[in-house]
């Protein structure tokens, strides 16, 4: 059995086992760079907001031996905590005050969505884009997104720089940085930090006391930078004042590195890695760890602190005025 034949097979068991008159449909997107992914839609009767799950890793599960049975078990189960109870009011989308509170904006490579950005606002940011969305829901589970595009900006009547007005105060808001060191930003992912842990060891809480003694871990050499929901979270490297804050913790120059678009890696100056060593990392991660849609750049980036600057290169850079 294919992708294409177990989506389908998929499709039929969940729609007898699904209660409700759940409508269960095939979908195909386009996706971040390019990309395109086949998945299922569910949509619950009354409910204009419908999950899409995507398949690729329950096949992976059904390849190496998983019973149907039980991969439409865990699927009915993740379908009832997705699901959304109540409509998500689309007049709201009709004005540019009905959405202007929830504009944000997402960080995404150029060159891989040229033809997307030929129909989309978007912002320059070295060799990235910004591009805006309203963001609909937002939790622990996921987001839902509505990409901006220029018709959208025609029917609204604003500019680019209204929505990057808007969108950089509302994606600080909705999607706070954060930053931790390596040690714990792996400790976190095997959910074993403990109740307050997270706050302590968040490296941009530390400037709001300014009267602390700020002391980093000596076993933290590299350090992650996201959004609290870890999504679409190197973002943050365009928030306003966030690379100076973090330049104000640890007292020099740092390395961006995009490892994907969910977040990127800082690595202090005085670890001494030369750029070309850091690209290739982030090449050879980018080739066997991150899914082509989720790839952010292969470039390393470097942020000289005295200048407020993001570099790529020596004749490519962003200063922080730019982005205020």
């Amino acid at each position: 059995m294919n992708y294409t034949e177990f989506v389908n097979a998929v499709k039929e068991k969940l729609t007898q086992e699904l209660n409700g008159g759940v409508r269960v449909n095939v979908y195909t997107t386009k996706k971040n760079n390019a990309t395109e992914r086949t998945g299922l839609i569910l949509e619950t009767p009354g409910v204009n907001i419908s999950p899409t799950i995507y398949l690729e890793e329950f096949f992976e599960l059904y390849e190496k031996g998983k019973q149907m049975d039980w991969i439409i078990e865990d699927l009915v189960e993740l379908y009832e905590e997705i699901r959304q109870e109540k409509s998500w009011d689309y007049e709201r989308m009709l004005s540019f005050e009905g959405v202007k509170d929830r504009i944000i904006f997402r960080l995404i490579n150029t060159e891989k969505n040229k033809e997307l950005l030929l129909d989309v606002p978007h912002r320059e940011f070295l060799d990235l884009s910004l591009v805006f969305a309203v963001l609909v829901e937002a939790d622990n589970d996921g987001t839902a997104v509505m990409l901006i595009k220029d018709l959208h900006m025609r029917q609204w009547k604003v500019t680019k720089e209204q929505l990057w007005n808007v969108a950089k105060e509302n994606t600080k808001r909705l999607l706070p940085a954060e930053c931790f060191g390596m040690n714990f930003a792996v400790y976190e992912l095997l959910s074993r930090s403990t109740p307050g842990e997270h706050d302590r060891e968040n490296l941009l809480r530390r400037t709001w006391h300014i009267h602390e003694e700020l002391e980093l871990p000596e076993k933290d050499k590299m350090y992650v930078l996201s959004n609290k929901l870890k999504n679409y979270g190197a973002a943050c490297i365009a928030y306003p004042y966030i690379l100076d804050m973090l330049a104000g913790v640890l007292k020099e120059n740092f390395y961006v590195l995009p490892s994907s678009v969910h977040e990127v890696i800082i690595v202090p100056e005085s670890s001494r890695i030369r750029q070309s060593e850091l690209e290739r990392m982030v090449r050879e991660i980018n080739e066997t760890q991150v899914p082509e849609e989720e790839i952010l750049s292969n470039h390393a980036y470097f942020y000289y602190a005295q200048e407020g600057k993001l570099q790529l290169g020596k004749e490519m850079c962003i200063d922080r005025e730019d982005n205020e």
